[in-house]
């Protein structure tokens, strides 16, 4: 089992783009994919329907309060501020 943790990618001081890995069985691989209406968040799930992960596309433009509305509907606790802060980095 892994740790639910989250990546960030930096693009000239500035994050760029976020990948919050949901704790899960190791070895599970994504299956499909599900997008947001505007694209924002992406969720990976494993072939039996299981979150895997939350692509975040823009940081920036995704608060911590539309991410934990998404865990919730997926059956996942809420992100604390403080975790979320680096994805935030301006």
């Amino acid at each position: 089992m892994t740790e639910r943790s989250l990546q960030v990618t930096y693009r000239k001081g500035r994050a760029f783009a976020a990948y919050l890995h949901l704790s899960h069985p190791t070895g599970e691989k994504s299956a499909r994919t599900v997008a947001s209406q505007d694209g924002l968040l992406i969720v990976d799930y494993a072939g039996s329907g299981r979150p895997l992960g939350v692509e975040i596309a823009a940081p920036q433009a995704v608060p911590l309060d539309r991410l934990n509305q998404l865990l919730a509907e997926l059956g996942e606790p809420p992100l604390a501020e403080q975790d979320y802060r680096p994805a935030r980095a301006a």
